[in-house]
């Protein structure tokens, strides 16, 4: 074993999983669907967040849409009567 090691010429490792990296969001869940994701990995063995990870993906890559109406409907106007 050296004394002593020259490190100037090596060159950089890049990891080959660099571009699979996840980043960290934070994201407001109604409590059923946490309780629903958390039941669902004690029954796959899969934890919950990659499980949310895994639907969200399959329906970016799939171009699908929330097939729910998420706009209210608007109240009717109550007009007097004159």
């Amino acid at each position: 074993m050296k004394s002593s090691y020259n490190f100037k010429n090596m060159k950089k490792a890049e990891p080959k999983y660099l571009k699979r990296l996840k980043e960290t969001v934070t994201i407001r869940l109604d409590p059923q669907v946490i309780a629903y994701f958390k039941d669902l990995a004690l029954k796959t063995d899969i934890p919950y967040q990659s499980l949310v990870n895994y639907v969200l993906r399959d329906y970016a890559m799939h171009g699908l849409e929330p097939s729910a109406n998420w706009i209210k409907p608007k109240e009717k106007s109550r007009r007097k009567a004159v």
